[in-house]
């Protein structure tokens, strides 16, 4: 086993996919803790399908480097949805549906009517599991990825109060004149930037894993908003990491493996901490 991972890890691509998975892993538990909270943890799901709608678009106009068109539509789509959602006729759960189905389905008829692509299915298949793009990986992409990770520990480290208020009061962070439109925002657009990156991991269809699992699994073991935040960030690496690995010795689909990993964390830290509060109850 020592040798197979040794042998598939003299490849470069093989190592700049632990890296960009481990990052992403990071960034994406990071801003889950706080979407999940804010009951908004479907913002992921919502926008990975308007970047696969936007990414139809990029692979039919034949673009060279597809980042520069489906990262400029997600980050817009992510403004259109924090501005909807706080319409009074149109709420955030709703507009992430209209906006989800509706990119999913012009993205899907997009390719089916204007790709040049042998492989149509082959390739709609990998863009929404994630099976074997994160393989195709460029030296790019790791560094954007790097970058991207760097900014989002950064702006949880700068603004790591005002976002513990925006998500659990709001309302009494408005009314002290803390500005949240602008803090929602942010976590809006770094959230999109984090799920164009993700796509190429786990698929538009599997990305909502990343967010939402290591926050439901780090509530399982820490009350405390601070606790809660590093322990989601410390399982969603260790999760990611192994699901690559198994991946690479099993020779199962990436994103999959990594999301089912999650998913058995996820159970294994919720029998834990059901240990520890019958524990607790047993001594009072």
């Amino acid at each position: 086993m020592w040798e197979m991972l040794k042998m598939y890890f003299s490849y470069p691509f093989v190592r700049y996919a632990m890296i960009v998975g481990v990052l992403i892993a990071l960034s994406s538990s990071l801003l889950g803790v706080s979407l999940v909270l804010k009951r908004f943890s479907f913002i992921g799901d919502g926008l990975s399908h308007v970047a696969f709608g936007a990414m139809a678009v990029a692979a039919v106009l034949d673009v060279g480097n597809d980042t520069a068109v489906v990262l400029p539509l997600t980050v817009l789509a992510a403004v259109l949805l924090l501005r909807t959602g706080q319409n009074a006729k149109l709420k955030g759960d709703a507009a992430i549906a209209m906006i989800s189905v509706g990119a999913l389905a012009f993205g899907y008829l997009f390719l089916h009517l204007f790709s040049r692509s042998a492989n149509l299915s082959g390739d709609v298949c990998s863009t929404l599991f994630g099976s074997t793009a994160i393989l195709t990986l460029s030296l790019t992409d790791v560094w954007l990825c790097i970058a991207l990770s760097v900014l989002v520990v950064f702006i949880f480290i700068l603004f790591y109060h005002r976002i513990f208020s925006v998500t659990f009061d709001e309302t009494f962070a408005r009314a002290s004149g803390m500005h949240t439109e602008l803090y929602n925002l942010l976590v809006a657009v770094v959230t999109a930037c984090v799920i164009v990156l993700a796509m190429k991991l786990v698929g538009s269809l599997l990305i909502s894993a990343l967010i939402i699992f290591p926050a439901l699994t780090a509530m399982r073991l820490f009350k405390s908003f601070r606790g809660v935040i590093l322990a989601s960030a410390v399982l969603s690496v260790v999760c990611a990491a192994s699901g690559i690995l198994l991946s690479i010795l099993a020779s199962t689909p990436v994103g999959a493996t990594i999301v089912c990993v999650e998913m058995g964390m996820f159970a294994l830290c919720s029998f834990a901490g059901g240990v520890v509060q019958g524990t607790k109850k047993g001594y009072t």
